[in-house]
């Protein structure tokens, strides 16, 4: 008799709406852009993409990667 568990197929997350699933920094903001958007094509949900102006701490919605509710 084994341990009774067999290798696993898939990983399961739990991602409520809001969450930010990725930040990047030190990058210019239209090839961060390019990069959410094609990371977003590969996502099942729909996304935003958020820029934080580090100066203010405010947000400005562009449009990918922030779960939307």
């Amino acid at each position: 008799m084994g341990s009774g568990k067999g290798a696993p197929d898939h990983w399961v997350a739990v991602v409520k709406p809001g969450r930010i699933l990725f930040e990047m920094t030190g990058v210019v903001e239209e090839v961060a852009k390019e990069a959410m958007r094609l990371a977003s094509h590969k996502l099942p949900i729909d996304t935003r993409f958020i820029v934080k102006d580090i100066t203010t701490g405010s947000e400005n919605l562009l449009g990918a990667n922030q779960i939307e509710g």
